[in-house]
């Protein structure tokens, strides 16, 4: 796959894994916290581990949220992973604390109502018929480690806007976003860089969207 894809590097941790797993694609990957190359890049990957406020504070420092915007304004394909899908949210709220996020979906990331907190491990997601990034994968089990979750959808559209694809996801009882395709804008929840052959797929397909 003849494509350049940035993983934008602003001092969120888990870089490395994610480098490796975007370059068995067959993209040619540069990770960089230069804003005009992540602009310029086929695909722009946003990952991010930790807590909302603090990945935000990071993204902010370097413009990434301007970034983002800039993306998709013109509608340049941009992933975010784990946090780096949290922070595409209206806000988050961890121990009490509120921060605004980048707003390019309406909701809130709130911590899990479940037993059994972080959601750590192997599960299955709820793939909706027109996906694009689970071609192919919708039986398959993803990797996920985290508290926080999208619990509800709250995003309206009307005839004039296509609905965004949701998929979803089950832990301890409690239903949350699994991942998101919107356009030019996609995230999963799950690491696809710790999902085996099944993560591997699944960028390949994002990829291929480029």
């Amino acid at each position: 796959m003849d494509k350049d894809v940035v993983v934008f590097d602003y001092g969120s941790g888990n870089l490395r894994s994610v480098v490796r797993a975007m370059e068995r694609t067959g993209a040619r990957v540069t990770l960089t916290s230069d804003r005009r190359a992540a602009e310029d890049a086929d695909g722009l990957v946003v990952p991010g581990v930790g807590a909302f406020a603090a990945c935000m504070q990071g993204l902010r420092a370097v413009r990434g949220h301007e970034v983002i915007g800039r993306r998709l304004a013109g509608g340049r394909p941009v992933l975010g992973i784990c946090v780096g899908m949290q922070i595409l949210f209206a806000r988050g709220v961890e121990h009490g604390v509120e921060a605004e996020g980048c707003d390019e979906w309406p909701g809130v990331v709130e911590r899990l109502q479940a037993d059994v907190v972080p959601h750590m491990g192997w599960n299955t997601v709820e793939v909706p018929g027109e996906s694009v990034l689970f071609e192919g994968l919708r039986d398959e089990r993803f990797y996920f480690v985290h508290s926080y979750g999208v619990r509800s959808w709250d995003l309206v559209t009307n005839d004039r806007t296509r609905a965004p694809i949701v998929t979803w996801a089950e832990h301890g009882g409690d239903r949350f976003v699994a991942a998101v395709e919107n356009g030019p804008l996609s995230a999963t929840q799950f690491h696809p860089e710790k999902s085996g052959d099944a993560g591997a797929a699944l960028l390949r397909n994002w990829v291929g969207t480029l």
